[in-house]
């Protein structure tokens, strides 16, 4: 069963992976500093949670340099290390996970550009209705119910087919306060594209993940902040 079916946020899955990899650390090397061992965890559950949401294309990019990824992770942890120490140096250690108020987002890709993109390659793994209906039970006449009150975000593709992303699912159901993001921003891509991504209206938070703990009316504003005049 996939993260999408079990509906896991990223948080959550990022936190699955860090509790895995510290108990393999702790088993490979019992001397090791226990703080490390919490570090190393959490360093490896943001990186796989953060590999979930880049786009099919850019996965597969990262496949076709398997060989040369020991190397490159190497630079990453040195790099990360000095940065670390910089930090600890510059007594900026306890730096919070939300977004500094002087750091920015870079906006996101306005809707005529996204027209122009692949859909996998911003929107993360799409199913069509016959996909929904064999594997999340979800009948064509629900998903037709659901695409028409503006529950599910539906994106266009080729001529009148409309594909789904699979992230707004959980347990066969969307996530409530899609409809109240639809309804605000307009475009069903530049909402799904906001919904997936830091918002800076949210401190850098993800709206969606926000929308699975039920954290609708704080999404919801954030929508209506973010929403095209």
């Amino acid at each position: 069963m996939s993260r999408f079916q079990t509906g896991l946020g990223q948080d959550d899955f990022a936190e699955m992976v860090a509790e895995d990899v510290e108990r393999a650390l702790a088993h490979y090397d019992e001397a090791i500093n226990q703080s490390t061992v919490v570090s190393v965890g959490k360093i490896a559950g943001s990186i796989a949670s953060a590999v979930t949401l880049l786009s099919p294309k850019h996965q597969r990019a990262i496949d076709a340099i398997h060989a040369d990824l020991p190397g490159l992770a190497s630079k990453f942890v040195r790099a990360l290390a000095a940065e670390a120490a910089r930090r600890s140096e510059a007594g900026t250690t306890d730096m919070p996970t939300a977004l500094q108020a002087d750091e920015a987002l870079p906006p996101p890709p306005r809707s005529d550009d996204l027209e122009s993109m692949l859909i996998e390659d911003w929107a993360g793994r799409v199913a069509g209705s016959t996909y929904l209906e064999e594997n999340l039970r979800i009948a064509r006449s629900t998903l037709h119910r659901w695409q028409k009150r503006g529950d599910v975000i539906a994106l266009r593709k080729g001529g009148r087919k409309h594909v789904f992303p699979l992230a707004q699912f959980v347990d066969g159901r969307p996530v409530p306060g899609i409809a109240d993001v639809q309804s605000l921003i307009g475009n069903p891509r530049l909402a799904w594209l906001w919904l997936t991504r830091p918002a800076a209206q949210l401190d850098g938070r993800i709206p969606i993940d926000l929308l699975r703990q039920d954290r609708i009316d704080e999404v919801v504003e954030a929508a209506r902040v973010f929403a095209p005049d």
